[in-house]
This record gives structure tokens, C-alpha cells and sequence, in this order.
């Protein structure tokens, strides 16, 4: 509900705008609405994106993101190394281990990469944002100075009004 009240009370504000001048609101509502869609849909196709795999169980354990800067690698992980001597140890065994742990590129991870990717919630607002740019050019009322600032605007309102409709 207070996310709808943003909105609202946002278009409201942005109607006002239509008596300072015609071109002034029409850069500011096409600029509004187009990152507003891109921040919504944007939103809503993630918070679905993490619903499906939550449901299907694919959660797969992550390092800390700090841990994963610091430590690419892994070479300060707590886990025994083996401390056999030299010729002793099996390499081929133990490069064939590492190269299983690398994830190559499959069918399977990259249809969940394409499915959130080629969403129409994804598409659909950045084919009003370029259509409505070129709408404006065409007509002559474009104004970067207004449009540029707007896209922020509706971005704000975007990310206020996604965390309170898709939490």
C-alpha cells in the first residue's frame, strides 16, 4: 500500500510539471516511467528468479563475498592439505579433482542465466525506454537536461516502490 501511495503522490508531482511547460513534462513523465518500469520489472523477475530456485532446492553453499575478494583462490581455506611428500602423490588424480570443482558452461546454467535475462518483465520496459526517447527526438521535445535527471527520479522511486511490492 505504501508503495502504491509513492507512486501516486510521484505522478501527481509529476502532472504539476505539465503547467511549467509541455516539453518539461513529457521528458520528465517518459523518463519517469521508463526507469521506473526497467527498476520494477528488473525487480520483480529476480525476486521470481530466487523463488524458483528456492523452491527447487538449488541453493548451493557460498563463500562470504569477502572471503571471495580477499581469497580468490582459496589458498588460505581451512581444509587439511595433503602433506604426503612429493613423490607420493598421485598429480594426475589430483588435477583430474580440481578440474571437476571448475563449473563449465552447460545447457542446464545457462537456461536459468537466459530465463531471468529474456523475461518480457526485462524486455518490455527497455523497448518503452528506447521507443520513448526516439518519440521524443522525432518531435523535437527532447531535453537531456530534464531527461537525463528524470531517469534518476524514477529509479529512486523504482527501488522505494520494488522493495514494498515484491517483498
Amino acid at each position: 500500500m505504501r508503495s502504491i501511495k509513492i507512486l501516486i503522490i510521484s505522478e501527481l508531482i509529476i502532472l504539476i510539471t505539465y503547467f511549467i511547460s509541455f516539453s518539461f513534462y513529457m521528458n520528465l513523465q517518459i523518463a519517469f516511467l521508463s526507469s521506473l518500469f526497467v527498476i520494477l520489472g528488473a525487480s520483480y523477475t529476480y525476486k521470481k528468479m530466487v523463488n524458483n530456485q528456492v523452491d527447487s532446492k538449488m541453493i548451493e553453499d557460498k563463500r562470504d563475498i569477502l572471503d571471495t575478494i580477499e581469497d580468490p583462490h582459496e589458498l588460505y581455506d581451512d581444509e587439511s592439505i595433503n602433506e604426503a611428500p612429493v613423490e607420493e602423490l598421485d598429480l594426475k588424480a589430483i588435477v583430474k579433482e580440481e578440474k571437476a570443482k571448475i563449473k563449465t558452461l552447460s545447457v542446464k546454467s545457462m537456461k536459468h542465466g537466459v530465463r531471468g535475462s529474456v523475461s518480457a518483465f526485462r524486455l518490455v520496459p527497455y523497448v518503452f525506454l528506447v521507443l520513448g526517447f526516439i518519440a521524443l527526438k522525432n518531435n523535437e521535445l527532447l531535453d537531456i537536461a530534464v531527461y537525463l535527471p528524470s531517469l534518476l527520479v524514477g529509479i529512486v522511486v523504482g527501488s522505494i516502490s520494488g522493495r514494498g511490492l515484491f517483498s
